[in-house]
């Protein structure tokens, strides 16, 4: 008698992932000692006094057990004064903000709360990666939206481009939810004002959950970082998400957040504490100082990676990739076609041997993926040395 094949160790619906394209490129960036412009990780710490009011908070004593569940009060009231200062969006911070591990448990979280299995999840593609997998162990089905290149490039690119007739033919009677990002990783895309009240309005009409990401809403170089939470009717049917981590330059300690009402809030943090229950209790203290630093740091962050942007688009597009340029976040992606090459994830295998550089393939972060087959991704949240020497071996492609 035949004996039955062995069941498989992997949830069926983690069966499509992997290790995480981030963590292959990081290691190979490792082993061939090539200039690491995958991950987007900073290669230089954030404010001083950010990490000596860590360093204070490990001396005192505070936050080395664990902290409260919601977050600590003083990092929930410097959210809640975050969010009210910029954006005019009040929320209680005791019953209204979330303390979670990074952003990405934060969205973990929310699509665990609020995805019940054959839901439907509208995400844009290219995604971050943890949306795929986030959306799967939720049971859900996801549904692309492809935000599309304008095909000039250049220096005077748009981008990539939302089509609103798609996005509006995407939703069905299953779906639970839009999952936004902006501004958009990988793309850099940066969304409209118009095209926010459009997503708003059909939110709205089709009584759907919006949950947006928004880590990079301080890195924006052409046009404006707004909420949808802060339109019509979005309030109390949006979960955002953000983070301290590119915005401080300390993406290690994962400190993130959700804020929305009372009633979304208590469903994440319901699926929240069966994940981390508490995290980064010393680091809470320091983030809740952070976000209190005068204008002119964030401003300064941001020019500081406009040039940072400026430096290596140029710098590409002279070594012959068509450029994208992006509104915002700290990457830029590129289309390798003019270098005589087709594939992202081959060209990104040999690019830290033959060139001493390592990039993401961006097909990785499709459904479609000769919609992003050629597509590469360069991260210049570095130094401006390292990124003037990667210039200098991309032209040796």
């Amino acid at each position: 008698m035949t004996p039955p094949a062995p069941r498989p160790h992997l949830n069926a619906h983690l069966a499509e992932f992997g290790t995480t394209i981030f963590a292959e490129m990081s290691a190979l960036a490792v082993r061939t000692g090539a200039i690491n412009l995958g991950q987007g990780f900073p290669d230089t710490d954030g404010p001083e006094e950010v990490r000596e009011a860590a360093v204070r908070a490990l001396r005192d004593g505070r936050g080395n057990q664990y902290p409260p569940g919601p977050g600590v009060p003083e990092l929930r009231l410097a959210i809640a004064a975050h969010q009210r200062t910029r954006y005019g969006l009040t929320y209680d911070p005791d019953r209204e903000v979330l303390v979670t591990a990074g952003a990405t448990e934060a969205i973990a979280a929310s699509l665990l709360a609020l995805v019940a299995p054959g839901d439907e999840v509208v995400a844009l593609e290219p995604y971050y990666d943890s949306y795929a997998a986030s959306i799967a162990m939720a049971g859900g089905r996801r549904v692309p939206v492809t935000l599309r290149p304008d095909p000039a490039g250049g220096p005077d690119s748009r981008g990539f481009r939302l089509d609103l007739d798609e996005l509006r033919d995407a939703v069905t009677d299953r779906t639970r939810l839009i999952l936004l990002n902006t501004p958009h990783n990988p793309t850099g895309t940066v969304l409209t004002r118009a095209e926010l009240t459009a997503i708003a309005e059909l939110a709205v009409e089709r009584d759907l959950l919006v949950v947006t990401d928004e880590v990079y809403e301080h890195l924006v170089f052409d046009g404006e970082h707004i909420p949808i939470a802060s339109l019509p009717g979005m309030r109390e049917r949006t979960v955002t998400i953000s983070s301290a981590g590119k915005t401080l330059s300390f993406t290690g300690w994962k400190v993130g957040w959700i804020t929305a009402t009372p009633e979304l809030v208590t469903a994440v943090r319901t699926a929240k504490q069966f994940l981390t229950y508490v995290s980064s209790g010393p680091f809470q203290y320091a983030i809740a100082e952070g976000l209190t630093l005068p204008e002119s740091y964030f401003a300064g962050l941001r020019e500081e990676l406009r040039a940072k942007r400026d430096l290596l688009a140029a710098g590409l597009a002279d070594a012959g990739f068509t450029v994208h340029r992006p509104a915002g976040t700290y990457f830029i992606t590129t289309d390798i076609t003019p270098l005589g090459a087709a594939d992202g994830i081959d060209f990104c295998l040999a690019l830290p041997e033959r060139c001493g550089v390592v990039a993401i393939p961006t097909s990785v972060f499709y459904d479609d993926k000769e919609a992003g087959r050629s597509l590469v991704r360069f991260a210049f949240c570095k130094r401006t040395e390292v990124l003037e020497e990667a210039v200098q071996r991309l032209k040796s492609w």
